[in-house]
Formats: structure tokens, sequence, C-alpha cells
């Protein structure tokens, strides 16, 4: 089964429903063997890190997190989701995160309006099948006011606001997801179904 981690910090109706109309059958859990048992996880979130973070440690969850993806299995994390996969964040303070990927969450410094909120387009750094039913350029919607500060390596598909915002990252067995798929309307679904024909 593919979990969808509740950890208390997630849209995760609206996540569940995304996964769904992709194709991908799918359960919301925060039970930790159901967790423990999944074929791939799925890490939503919306709200501040240092609660996300908390919760996580507070349920069990962060070390039944690394063994999935110690195991090879897939997970892929949504916004705050794909933000706790890095080693740190410095939302209100400066707090730990999986350290599952290299690089750090830092506030969007910027002179355009943050939260850098709504439709913006995607630039492809490099191929992945996970890319393979949407187009450069195609639009998606963003909500959030840190980004991702890391390396390219695993950059897949970016987009541009003052600074270079990463939309879609790779490491391995983990995708990320900054912006929301749930709500970037048949682009979103796109990537969706690409990826549940990865996790087959």
């Amino acid at each position: 089964m593919n979990i969808i981690v509740d950890y208390g910090l997630g849209n995760l109706s609206s996540v569940y429903r995304a996964f769904e109309k992709a194709g991908i059958e799918t359960k919301i859990s925060s039970d930790i063997e159901e967790i423990k048992n999944a074929k791939t996880l799925i890490l939503p979130g919306v709200g501040a890190f240092r609660d996300a973070i908390n919760s996580l440690y507070d349920l069990d969850l962060v070390s039944v997190i690394k063994e999935h993806v110690d195991k090879g299995k897939y997970l892929i994390g949504i916004c705050l989701g794909m933000q706790l996969l890095y080693e740190k964040s410095y939302e209100y303070g400066e707090y730990e995160g999986l350290g599952l990927i290299k690089g750090s969450v830092e506030k969007l410094d910027i002179k355009l309006k943050v939260p850098h909120m709504g439709w913006n387009n995607l630039k492809f750094n490099k191929d992945d099948e996970i890319l393979k039913y949407i187009n450069e350029d195609d639009y998606v919607y963003f909500v959030h006011s840190y980004y991702i500060n890391s390396s390219n390596e695993e950059l897949l598909a970016f987009a541009e606001y003052e600074k270079t915002i990463p939309g879609i990252v790779k490491d391995k067995n983990i995708y990320g997801i900054q912006f929301h798929p749930e709500k970037s309307s048949s682009v979103g679904e796109n990537i969706l179904k690409a990826y549940g024909e990865m996790i087959k």
C-alpha cells in the first residue's frame, strides 16, 4: 500500500484525492506498522517546519521514514514535506530536518512579493521519468515563503522567482515537489501519473 503520512500538518484529503485521480491507490495513516510496511510513502505538509519535524518525532516516525528510504523504497515529499527531507531549516530559528538530502531550507529574501503564491512555469534541468507527461514551461501552483538552497545535482525542474526555486528534486529513491501537484490541474495530475508508473 502507498501511505500518505498523517502527522497532523497537511491538506491530506486533497492530496489523497489527487493520487487517487492519478490512479495511485493510497491510504492516510499515522500507524507505525502500516508506515513500516508501506510500498511507498507520501509526506505532505503545510505550515511551519518546526511544528512538522516535532510532530514526526512525537509520533516516532523519523526513524521509520529513514528506514523506509534505506530499504530503497520510494518516498515523495510535497511542499513542506519536501523541505523536511533536507538537513536543516532556518524558518523561525534553526531546526534539524530528516537529513535525507543535503541542503537547507532558507527564507525567500527577495524584492518580489513573499510568499511566492500562485502559478509559475517550470524549467527543466535534467531528464527524468517523473517529467515524461509534462512539458517545459507548463505552469504549476506554488505557496511558500522558504525555498531549498542545495546543489543542483538532484534538481530536475525549477521556477524563476527572482531566485531559482527548486520545483522537483530527486535523490535516488526520494522525490521532492515544492509546489502543490494537487492544486496544479492536469500538470500536477500528469506528474503523479508518471510517479505512479514508476512505483508499480
